[in-house]
Parts: C-alpha cells; structure tokens; sequence
C-alpha cells in the first residue's frame, strides 16, 4: 500500500497532466492488446470475449478522464486498465 498511494499522490499533484500521459500510454497499450488478438485468427467466442474486455476496460478509462472523475477512480481506473491489457498481450503472444 505504501507505493501505491505514493503513485497515487503523484498522480493528485500533476492530476491533468497524468491524465493526459495515461490516456496516451492506455490507449497504446490497449491497441497493441487489440492487435494481438485480432491477428490470432482463431475467431472464436473467447477471442471476441478478450476484444470485448480489451475495449471496456479501455473506454472505462478513457471515460473517467474525460469525465473528470476525481483522481482516486481515474487512477485505479487506469492501474486496472494498463493490467488487462497486458495480461491480454502476454495471454496473446503465448498463444501465436
């Protein structure tokens, strides 16, 4: 807990800033995530199940900062979108 609010408060002090650098690096990391599944080329449900998840968890996150949620669900929102991402990458690049 004690790194996590330490990010946390770093967050806080440059709150618009982070925010821009999050939705910059989220939505790389979570088109990259989209990338690796769509090029299985499997298509099946479970594919389509992880695009689903990869876009939600993106767009949650992107919606929060646009909304300017307050900054402790933003950054929660970001930790737990930048995590599925790149489970899904590391899920997908096993599997080619």
């Amino acid at each position: 807990m004690k790194i996590y609010n330490k990010y946390l408060s770093d967050f806080k002090s440059m709150y618009l800033a982070n925010m821009t650098l999050g939705l910059i690096l989220q939505s790389c990391v979570g088109s990259i995530a989209a990338m690796f599944i769509l090029t299985n080329n499997d298509f099946h449900l479970s594919s389509y199940l992880q695009l689903t998840l990869c876009v939600i968890v993106s767009m949650a996150y992107n919606a929060s900062a646009l909304a300017q949620l307050s900054y402790k669900v933003t950054f929660n929102l970001l930790l737990l979108s930048l995590s599925v991402n790149i489970l899904l990458i590391i899920f997908n690049v096993i599997m080619m």
